[in-house]
């Protein structure tokens, strides 16, 4: 394919992506009002087990609308992962042998359980997290937690552990289009642990360690899983060459 062939292919998939996106932003405002019952769970026990004033709070008069169309768009996008996985996969197939288009149910099986495991992973620990945030709140004093930080926080926080999660598949495929050779996220390990741990530190929303390992250890092992996969591919390609 030509660039412009590229380029027209490329906004094709972006087209695509953006419809099955707004048709999930649909299910996801369907959704919203048990998404955020879901989500004021723990701040309701924390305030009726410490009997203390601990509530989010709209600020404006069009936040909660404002909130409303943000959330959806994020579970728009969770809920579509399955469709924009698709048309990723799409756009680079073009550039693999006939043979080779057969591993399209590989990367789609492998990409989509890893993306909901890792929103998985952050909805699970989103309200430990709020429980001990809120937890150094002094006696006697109110916590009024602003809804647009705190629902920003937790889509973000969601979101971007479900796109971790799928990035070892992206590490696979661009290594079986040719684009980065195995040995290239080898050398690298160091500076990608690195980055992973520090990724953590700063999306984990509580100071302890434990729960930074939590999301850390399956992102490290994740990536070297990536790698050996990865390594295994040049070799077959290697050895057909000889």
């Amino acid at each position: 394919m030509s660039l412009a062939d590229h380029l027209r292919e490329f906004r094709k998939r972006l087209i695509l992506s953006a419809v099955g996106i707004i048709v999930g932003m649909v299910g996801g405002w369907l959704l919203y009002p048990a998404i955020f019952e879901s989500l004021l769970d723990p701040i309701v026990s924390i305030a009726e087990r410490d009997d203390s004033l601990v509530t989010v709070n709209f600020s404006g008069v069009a936040s909660a609308l404002d909130m409303q169309i943000k959330v959806s768009v994020v579970l728009g996008i969770v809920l579509s992962a399955p469709w924009w996985l698709y048309q990723l996969w799409a756009f680079v197939a073009p550039g693999l042998h006939q043979r080779e288009k057969r591993y399209t149910f590989a990367f789609l099986g492998s990409a989509i359980p890893l993306f909901f495991s890792g929103v998985a992973v952050a909805w699970w620990v989103l309200p430990r997290a709020v429980e001990i945030l809120i937890s150094f709140t002094p006696e006697g004093a109110a916590n009024l937690l602003d809804a647009q930080t705190f629902l920003t926080f937790a889509m973000r926080l969601i979101l971007a552990f479900g796109l971790a999660f799928v990035f070892p598949v992206i590490m696979v495929a661009v290594t079986w289009v040719g684009i980065v050779q195995a040995q290239t996220w080898l050398r690298g390990w160091r500076w990608a642990v690195f980055l992973i741990c520090l990724a953590a530190a700063v999306l984990t929303p509580t100071p302890d360690a434990v729960t930074m390992m939590v999301m850390a250890v399956p992102m490290v092992m994740l990536y070297f899983g990536a790698v050996g996969v990865c390594l295994l591919r040049d070799r077959a390609v290697r050895r057909r060459a000889a």
